[in-house]
């Protein structure tokens, strides 16, 4: 008997939450509970997620849980009359978590339950971590009075020039090792579309601080419930007062400011949620602190920011990964399109996909429910991106490795790893995440990744804006990218199966390893460990809404003549074209600091680039015969091409290997 429950035990006590279970009932069980519960709330007079269940109806159940001096026995996903046919349909209404008395044996508990026949399968309540790692430091006052190398920006904020991770211009300010166009290639995506407030992101993570005077605008609002009644769930979601987003940890309004000190550390909420969301989508040219990868023209045309809360100061249920089940449903049931999640497990963990998606049963079916919602015109289905995690591991951490989801490396100011993040198997794309060791003044963390943060946190000293380093920064960088994507897309009338936009994400990049030869940096004795596992490249905006609008991207190495061939635009016979024109214009020439013109070499363009960027350039020639057809003369047609230039220094010509 005993060796029959332990089968249905789908993973390990090991880092899980103590006094809690989740239990997955089968088909039988679930009309029981179903009708103790409906009975229950009858008696009490109470609805939904306010009954507190303490009885499944179920005779042997209801006598191990006696035994546990049960607490509760709840839905993971509540009942919701809006989507409960669907719920039901993925099979989210038979997972429960049952939570009891801390210091009851976890294993022992785990096992009489799976002993009872109705039950399928319990799981443990595995802890979930946030993948920012060291010091957090404020922007302070004297930090934005300092002197600093001159950025151009498109937009009016006054610390856009400290983001050196949306446009990096070699600041040695930063580091003294920083390498221009180590960034995302932001400032000439926001040329073309800055985002949309039809692109809804869920910032699965803290409290995102929804009154921050740089978010306040881009926030998503449920604006049933902040038009309605206290206490009430006016729209009829399943929760209560869910006006920016819920903490699914206190089951109510969402926090950001519960610090809980051990030791002389705050152990409690950090300000990692409303940083991670001001990367996403601070709200851009309001003259105001700092940028936002999608956060608009400052005409309350950014994205919007929903805060789907699972940590919450130190309480018993933060960061368990029920939480981030429930979280992820309700992003899916209230809008959203990307869920933005800067957490996971630790690296080793899980070590494959099926192992995951058995001992994370509850979470990896919340992420498939996710997957399967279309709430945005652009794309079928929802987008997955995760940070692969801090742990300076050759592997990614779970979630972000399983296949179907993004997982998201962190790269320096100096284009190369960061010294703390995974990187190899389940690594998908890199993107800046900071690295404080590498700052040009070892006071200062200016190499780490600017943005908000709640004020109202004693570390921060009344501060709005503050740096941090991890994944955890690399990740939303992604996430906005993906957002401006979609926003684009919306914008020009299209729509792309997921797979589509995902590869066209995960194609959008530039090239990694050719820096990453035998040497080392600062904080990493040997980068080539790295090469060929940081996923496919450096996100980059520019590059993203260059696919999404068609227009083919030439990737060209600074400071070299380059000999481009076009075969794969022009067809296989573009060696023997006629070229007649070239047309790229003074101003785009300048700003790639190209000096002579670019030109048709034996069917290849030759260009050569002097600065980072990007820009566009026309190639015509001529279809059939040498010369274009005319009233008297016959002759062939003249097809024009248009190409993106991304201009990007490289590192060694042999591909890294030295």
């Amino acid at each position: 008997a005993i060796t029959a429950a332990a089968a249905k035990l789908i993973n390990t006590p090991y880092d899980a939450k103590q006094g809690s279970l989740i239990v997955f009932f089968d088909d039988a069980a679930v009309p029981t509970i179903e009708a103790t519960a409906a009975s229950f709330a009858a008696t009490r007079g109470d609805a939904g997620d306010a009954a507190v269940l303490t009885r499944s109806g179920i005779a042997p159940v209801d006598e191990v849980l006696q035994g546990l001096e049960i607490t509760s026995l709840r839905r993971v996903f509540p009942y919701t009359p809006r989507h409960e046919e669907r719920t039901r349909a993925a099979g989210l209404h038979k997972w429960y978590v049952v939570t009891f008395d801390e210091q009851a044996d976890l294993e022992a508990a785990a096992l009489k339950l799976a002993a009872v026949a109705e039950v399928r399968n319990v799981e443990f309540n595995t802890k979930l971590y946030v993948t920012s790692v060291g010091p957090r430091r404020p922007l302070t006052a004297a930090d934005m009075a300092a002197t600093r190398a001159a950025a151009a920006g498109r937009f009016n904020e006054p610390q856009l020039s400290r983001q050196w991770h949306y446009n990096n211009n070699g600041d040695k300010t930063v580091a003294s090792t920083s390498r221009a166009g180590a960034d995302i290639n932001a400032q000439d995506a926001w040329a073309i579309t800055a985002g949309n407030p039809g692109v809804v992101v869920a910032i699965v993570d803290q409290g995102v601080k929804y009154t921050h005077p740089d978010l306040a605008a881009n926030m998503w609002i449920n604006t049933q419930e902040k038009n309605g009644a206290t206490g009430a769930d006016d729209d009829g979601n399943g929760y209560i007062d869910d006006i920016y987003g819920y903490n699914f940890v206190t089951r109510g309004a969402v926090s950001w400011d519960r610090e809980v000190w051990v030791g002389g550390e705050n152990k409690g909420d950090s300000g990692h949620g409303t940083h991670v969301a001001g990367t996403v989508a601070a709200v851009n040219n309001n003259g105001v602190g700092v940028c936002g990868v999608a956060g608009g023209t400052g005409r309350n045309d950014g994205v919007k920011l929903m805060s789907c809360q699972i940590f919450s100061g130190n309480d018993a249920t933060s960061g368990a990964i029920t939480t981030s089940a429930e979280a992820i449903k309700y992003a899916a049931d209230n809008g959203a399109v990307i869920i933005q999640c800067s957490f996971g497990s630790k690296a080793g963990t899980y070590t494959s996909d099926s192992a995951y998606e058995r001992g994370s049963g509850v979470q990896y079916n919340a992420i498939k429910y996710f997957i399967e919602s279309q709430n945005c015109d652009a794309v079928g289905g929802g987008v997955v991106i995760f940070a692969a995690g801090n742990d300076a591991t050759a592997m990614s951490g779970y979630p972000g490795a399983y296949h179907d989801y993004i997982s998201v490396t962190s790269f320096s100011p100096d284009y190369l790893p960061a010294y703390y993040t995974n990187y190899g198997p389940g690594c998908n794309i890199s993107a800046p995440g900071g690295d404080y060791k590498i700052s040009a003044d070892a006071a200062k963390t200016y190499a780490e990744v600017l943005s908000t943060v709640p004020s109202e946190l004693s570390e921060y000293n009344g501060a709005d804006y503050g740096f941090m380093q991890g994944t955890s920064m690399a990740c939303p960088h992604v996430s906005g990218v993906a957002a401006l994507g979609l926003s684009y897309a919306l914008e020009k009338g299209k729509k792309f199966t997921l797979d589509e936009f995902k590869t066209m994400l995960l194609t959008s990049v530039n090239e990694i390893d050719s820096r990453l030869g035998e040497g080392s940096k600062a904080t990493i004795a040997d980068v080539s460990i790295y090469r060929g596992k940081m996923g496919t490249g450096i996100t980059d905006a520019y590059q993203l809404l260059m696919q999404i609008e068609g227009t083919p991207c030439l990737q060209v190495a600074l400071g070299e003549v380059q000999l481009i061939p076009l075969t794969q635009h022009f067809g296989q016979g573009a060696e023997d074209l006629t070229y007649t024109d070239i047309k790229m214009s003074a101003k785009d020439m300048e700003k790639l600091g190209i000096k002579a013109a670019p030109k048709m070499y034996n069917g290849k363009l030759m260009i050569k680039c002097t600065k980072p960027g990007s820009a566009k350039i026309k190639v015509s020639a001529i279809a059939g015969g040498t010369k274009p057809g005319t009233g008297v003369v016959m002759g062939g047609m003249v097809i024009t091409k248009e190409f993106a230039v991304i201009a990007r220094s490289a590192g060694a010509a042999n591909g890294g290997w030295l």
